[in-house]
């Protein structure tokens, strides 16, 4: 009888504080004459606890790597088996040490939110009953601010821009963007350039497509965090939803991470096995005469 009766008052909690949901001021406080907010002073702060940690945890790399540069490695590692085949080998140096740093900052950054005294400690007021309510507070989570994701998605459109354009080229891109995927060969000449203004119309489409991904980037990253951190506050911190929004801070940091790694791929990996054909066409000659050198080196070893 006493499980049912925790069981009926943890409902009643529940149901209590989601009808009197406290709702989160998503405007941050602003600090410096509007320059700097309570968000962007919590994302430096963690972001230096951050670069120490990992400096500390790894020391001096060493080729006999420490478990701890061990355990670090093995990270990296599994994220570049994660990463590798979406961006492709050819823009993948370039790429991976920007998308290891989206991954963790925000991954960190999002964890960050749910410390104790992070959105619930500033000014505000005492209601009817006595219980405070903050209505502006001292510290906020970094991504719960839309400055900060749309900071983000920015940078992460930057670097998309500056990778495509040296590992695909201007004539790749509007290739992929405006070019007849077609067959000619196996397309009636009559259908060829009807699917050429499909293409064309299509391609204007995706232009678009591009220019919003900033803003559904941040936005998505934005809605999640703050929503979570409205729910945490909704609910009074219960420990079913707070374990939920870890899982929600894992999940954004990896999507963010892998929508920035799949625009690069688009464009960068999908043309490397067309390349290494045409390289193979182009230069039949050289191929065989690399081709015979080898194989008479291998009959000279045996």
């Amino acid at each position: 009888m006493s499980r049912l009766s925790k069981l009926a008052s943890l409902l009643l909690f529940l149901s209590s504080g989601v009808g009197a949901f406290a709702a989160v001021d998503p405007a941050a406080s602003q600090f410096l004459g509007g320059w700097v907010t309570n968000s962007m002073l919590t994302g430096w702060a963690v972001s230096l606890v951050l670069a120490l940690v990992v400096v500390k945890l790894i020391g001096k790399p060493s080729l006999l790597p420490t478990k701890r540069q061990a355990v670090f490695e093995s990270l990296l590692e599994a994220l570049r088996g994660l990463f590798e085949p979406i961006v492709g080998k050819k823009a993948f140096p370039a790429a991976f040490p920007l998308l290891v740093t989206f991954f963790i900052f925000i991954l960190v950054q999002n964890y960050a939110g749910l410390l104790p005294g992070v959105g619930t400690v500033g000014y505000g007021h005492a209601d009817a009953q006595g219980d405070f309510h903050v209505t502006r507070a001292l510290v906020r989570p970094f991504t719960a601010d839309f400055n900060s994701t749309i900071a983000l998605a920015l940078i992460s459109f930057g670097a998309w821009l500056i990778i495509i354009f040296k590992y695909a080229g201007p004539r790749v891109i509007l290739w992929d963007l405006f070019g007849n995927k077609a067959e000619r060969k196996d397309t009636p000449g009559w259908l060829y350039p009807v699917l050429s203004l499909v293409f064309l119309v299509v391609g204007l489409i995706e232009v678009f497509s591009i220019c919003i991904r900033p803003f559904t980037l941040s936005v998505r990253l934005f809605g999640n965090v703050f929503g979570g951190e409205n729910l945490l506050h909704g609910t009074g911190f219960v420990f079913v939803f707070y374990f939920m929004e870890l899982m929600v801070g894992l999940i954004q940091a990896i999507v963010f991470t892998l929508l920035s790694a799949v625009y690069i791929g688009l464009i960068t990996n999908h043309d490397e096995g067309h390349d290494e054909a045409a390289h193979g066409e182009a230069h039949p000659a050289s191929a065989a005469g690399a081709s015979a050198p080898a194989s008479v080196a291998a009959e000279g070893l045996h």
